[in-house]
């Protein structure tokens, strides 16, 4: 009795299948294919704020005004620094819990640094500085602890919870209220740039993602690697400037553009380009990955992990300067409430995965606008902080409940 015949092409994937070419339509193709395998990338964040768009914009008129807008964009600026951070840990698949109180340490010393008359006095720019030292010196003791002792991460984290919620209460000690009083802090979420130089930033951004995208299609050309459509590349660039220019005109019907979306495009842009295009940002990944192949493929390990860490912390405490210009004022309370739950829960719904080795900035960014955009969105509605907290873990579990659907249908496909 002859074998069966077995037809080659039975267990090919979605994207074995997906035509090849250098045509819109064959990239299309792939990636409506790499859609179905479990890739699914940003989909589900963009498809999810049509969503939040259209239902409050359907219950509250004001919730695509100017102004609403920019409120939206500044109540996200210190919960999307600091998720840019977190993006670092969890693609290692391990946990910082302590950020919260970190960027309330942070907000603390920038408002005692930069008050006049006192021991340290500062001017803004050097006060920040002196937060970005000690969140690192916070995160490599994380760091330190969890790799050369031992202890798992959610536990020194969770230590750090309590300690630095702890520090907080001493720095402020019994001042109650510190009122910001450098102007450069205050401005950095309460300063805003003119119309014509927000136009110009635009051009610039604009000409600059054309020139990356350029210099990465000739690269690979070069190297006879598959490279995107030149229509595609056209087609990013046009949609960049689109969105940039409808948000400065946006923004310029109101206050203007703030001048913290400079410093977050500028942290953008520095952190992408680490993750991207640096050794650290490979061994991240790898790490992330398959923790023992990158300790075999001679990685270092313990010396990647903690920089991750200082990182984190470090993006914390910027965070919680961030959020005391916003306040322009830092009290006991800082670092509290809802800011652990919201930046950790805005890099994981951006798409960052809590398994490690899969995530972006672009996922902090994403989630931190969709955290805002609900809160906000409720707020509008007047609901109660009860209803916040309970649709927002619902909208973070169905995110976490997306990307084990995708892992589990990218290992079936065999690409886990």
């Amino acid at each position: 009795m002859s074998a069966p015949v077995v037809d080659p092409t039975q267990h090919r994937t979605a994207l074995d299948r997906a035509p090849a070419g250098d045509s819109l339509g064959a990239y299309a193709a792939r990636w409506w294919a790499e859609v179905r395998s479990g890739e699914l990338g940003s989909l589900p964040i963009f498809v999810g704020m049509v969503i939040i768009v259209v239902v409050f914009q359907s219950q509250n008129a004001n919730f695509l005004t100017a102004g609403n807008f920019l409120n939206l964009v500044i109540q996200a600026a210190g919960i999307m620094t600091i998720a840019m951070g977190v993006v670092f840990v969890l693609l290692l698949g391990e946990i910082d819990l302590s950020v919260g109180y970190v960027s309330g340490v942070g907000g603390a010393i920038v408002a005692l640094l930069t008050l006049p008359g006192g021991d340290w006095e500062l001017a803004g720019l050097p006060a920040v500085i002196v937060v970005l030292i000690v969140g690192r010196g916070i995160g490599a003791l994380n760091g330190l602890l969890f790799t050369k002792i031992g202890i798992p991460s959610f536990v020194v984290t969770l230590a750090g919870l309590l300690a630095w919620n702890g520090a907080v209460l001493l720095i402020i000690g019994d001042k109650g209220t510190v009122i910001i009083q450098s102007r450069l802090i205050i401005d950095l979420a309460n300063g805003f740039i003119s119309a014509t130089a927000s136009y110009v930033l635009v051009a610039v951004a604009v000409a600059g993602h054309a020139a990356a995208q350029l210099a990465r299609d000739r690269a690979r050309r070069r190297a006879e690697l598959p490279a995107d459509p030149p229509s595609l590349i056209v087609l990013r660039v046009v949609a960049l400037a689109a969105a940039l220019a409808a948000a400065a005109w946006v923004a310029n019907q109101d206050r203007g553009v703030p001048y913290v979306v400079l410093m977050l495009a500028g942290l953008y842009v520095l952190w992408t380009w680490v993750l991207n295009r640096s050794r650290f940002g490979r061994h991240v990944y790898a790490i992330g990955g398959n923790i023992e192949a990158a300790r075999r493929a001679g990685i270092p390990v313990d010396t990647v992990r903690i920089a991750c860490f200082a990182l984190c912390s470090m993006m914390a405490t910027l965070g919680g300067v961030v959020l005391a210009s916003r306040l322009t004022s830092v009290d006991t309370g800082a670092g509290g409430g809802t800011i652990l739950l919201y930046s950790i829960a805005a890099a994981v719904i951006g798409g960052t995965s809590l398994f490690g080795g899969r995530g972006s900035i672009k996922a902090a960014v994403l989630g931190a606008i969709v955290i805002a955009s609900i809160d906000n969105g409720l707020g509008l509605l007047g609901l109660a902080a009860g209803t916040k907290f309970i649709i927002t873990g619902l909208v973070l579990l169905a995110a976490v409940t997306v990307d084990s659907l995708a892992r589990r249908n990218l290992a079936g496909a065999g690409r886990a």
